[in-house]
């Protein structure tokens, strides 16, 4: 154990997020994430038994998002049609509003196969057992200044 390292940060996400640099992404997916076949060319690390938000919160802790673009969090978009509700987004938004003063002015969405697309060549896909659908948030890291 370490002092000030949250507890659900596991050895390999914690070497994961120290070699990642800026602008590299990270994805952390929800349990229906196809993250093994779009995470070929990716880390792939499995948090099993967590959910996307306590996640969210302890990277957030550790890394910083990048300020040199617009959108440095992005979600997947509900696709046309379905009537799914989106709640976990609320806690998304509350937790980068406590880590990166422009709260949801960071956070774009892109359609579910652009997403996808993007997911291919992301650092890292943390795969986790979040049920909440439409629960993929991608992070790009900024520049650690302290």
């Amino acid at each position: 154990m370490l002092l000030g390292i949250p507890p659900i940060i596991s050895p390999e996400l914690l070497k994961t997020l120290c070699e990642m640099g800026h602008g590299d992404r990270l994805v952390i997916a929800d349990g229906n994430f196809p993250v093994e076949s779009v995470g070929r060319d990716a880390v792939v690390i499995r948090c099993d038994g967590h959910g996307v938000p306590e996640l969210l919160e302890a990277i957030l802790q550790l890394m910083p998002l990048d300020t040199y673009v617009d959108k440095p969090v992005t979600l997947m978009e509900v696709v046309p049609g379905d009537p799914v509700e989106t709640p976990i987004w609320d806690d998304y938004t509350r937790i980068i509003a406590e880590h990166d003063n422009r709260a949801q002015q960071a956070i774009g969405t892109v359609e579910r196969f652009a997403f996808y697309k993007q997911a291919t060549s992301a650092y890292a896909i943390i795969a986790t057992s979040e049920r909440a659908q439409y629960a993929n948030i991608m992070l790009q890291k900024g520049v650690v200044l302290q």
